[in-house]
């Protein structure tokens, strides 16, 4: 027993088994994750973009191609991988084919579950990533109740699956995303504008119907995954997502890793209050930044009602809101002025925000982004007159076209990089002839 040992009193060698395998662990889901990102590749390059030895490499692709989590195809002169540091890729060199390593898209499926008002999207994706069936349903969300919905959720996921021929066996994961305040401590959407009653259970009855592990998120949060599975370097250490839309949500990484609080409700940044006892917001809270900034809010002012009026009852169409956009280019002052109040908001909370995380990017994203040009001035006012040059000075400011599928995308990237670090890193996995996914107890 090794001194160290005898004073905790362990069983000779316990420790260290411990710490090998948890490095084995570590260094077989950064293969994984290195393999998702670039593949096809060759070995050499996966060992210089990990930096593992070629014996560590070796051993562990040797392992993953036996339990046929990846998968060796020959390429006759194939390029070479980019560096890891982004430089081109070395010249190929003529001679014998290379052997790339590839995922195995067939080993597990996940189901990404987007839940938004009066909105339904349901996508498969395979182990690679590759979206293979997608569903959109349209139920009137609102007249749902705490006990109906989960029903209505469970039965357009066995309908889903059964019509696109899913094997049930194959799907690892569900994630779901929802608008409003999540609590993934129970598995609830606490407070959701897509309806009318709070604190509706999702993830256990999922469970319970599927057996199938199930998680919960806020919609921005996935924005944010969605970009930093995208582009790690560009969108990683901290940074944030602001989406401004139907209301004001942000997705907030710090250190690396998206950073949703103690329950998952952290970084609401749309239900900070901005002025006590002002316009009603859709939390029934008064005052909170997303009622002077979201389309209800720029539509509720622009039509002239009262800010007691409820936003439910100030829902804008699409063309409701081009038309107020036009209108402010056009030279209409007092629309214009709405616009420069919202951002002027906006403004104030994103100084609250930098001054508490330091940034290092904020990126704007959302169907109200295509008005950015209107509030962008107003913002910039906000953010200096709210906050000292030296806290805002390195921030970089970002617009990004909105995609509805960039929820989705977060979500799938989510599901795939948790099965690759807590499912199939694990070492006690190795040399089984099948994969076996992680199964819950059914109702």
């Amino acid at each position: 027993m090794t001194e160290r040992n005898a004073r905790r009193g362990g069983r000779p060698g316990a420790p260290e088994r411990a710490d090998t395998d948890q490095v084995r662990r570590q260094n077989r889901s950064l293969v994984l994750s290195t393999v998702r990102r670039r593949a096809p590749i060759a070995r050499v390059d996966l060992g210089t973009a990990t930096r593992l030895s070629p014996a560590t490499i070796t051993a562990i692709t040797a392992d993953l191609i036996s339990e046929g989590l990846i998968s060796a195809v020959t390429v006759e002169h194939a390029p070479r991988a980019p560096e890891a540091d982004g430089e081109p890729p070395a010249p190929s060199v003529r001679g014998r084919p290379r052997i790339l390593l590839q995922l195995n898209a067939e080993v597990a499926y996940v189901l990404a579950v987007k839940v938004a008002f009066n909105k339904i999207v349901l996508v498969v994706a395979d182990y690679e990533g590759t979206v293979i069936a997608r569903r959109e349903e349209s139920p009137p969300t609102l007249r749902e109740t705490r006990a109906s919905f989960p029903r209505l959720l469970v039965a357009l996921i066995h309908d889903f699956l059964a019509a696109e021929k899913v094997p049930l066996r194959r799907v690892a994961e569900i994630g779901i995303a929802a608008q409003g305040f999540v609590d993934q401590n129970t598995g609830s959407v606490v407070w959701s504008p897509a309806f009318s009653e709070r604190d509706i259970e999702l993830v256990r009855p999922v469970r319970r119907a599927f057996g199938i592990p199930c998680f919960i998120t806020n919609d921005a949060n996935m924005i944010a995954q969605a970009l930093h599975w995208a582009d790690p370097v560009v969108y990683g250490g901290t940074f944030a997502v602001i989406f401004v839309d139907y209301g004001v949500g942000l997705g907030l990484f710090v250190g690396d890793k998206l950073h949703a609080g103690a329950d998952g409700s952290a970084a609401e940044i749309g239900h900070m209050n901005h002025i006590p006892g002002g316009p009603l917001c859709r939390c029934g809270r008064r005052g909170c930044l997303e009622a002077f900034v979201a389309d209800y809010a720029i539509w509720r002012e622009a039509s002239a009602m009262s800010p007691d009026t409820d936003p439910a009852d100030a829902r804008p169409s699409a063309a409701d809101l081009l038309a107020l956009e036009a209108a402010a280019k056009a030279g209409d002052a007092r629309i214009a002025g709405i616009y420069h109040d919202a951002g002027r908001a906006l403004g104030y909370g994103i100084a609250r925000l930098m001054a508490l995380v330091n940034p290092g990017r904020i990126v704007f994203t959302g169907a109200s982004t295509r008005a950015f040009p209107l509030i962008e001035a107003a913002m910039h006012e906000g953010i200096a007159d709210a906050l000292v040059e030296d806290l805002r000075r390195n921030t970089i400011f970002q617009t990004l076209p909105w995609d509805q599928d960039m929820i989705i995308t977060g979500l799938i990237a989510d599901a795939l990089a948790r099965l690759d670090s807590e499912v199939f890193a694990a070492t006690d996995i190795t040399r089984r002839t099948e994969i076996e996914l992680p199964r819950e107890e059914r109702a």
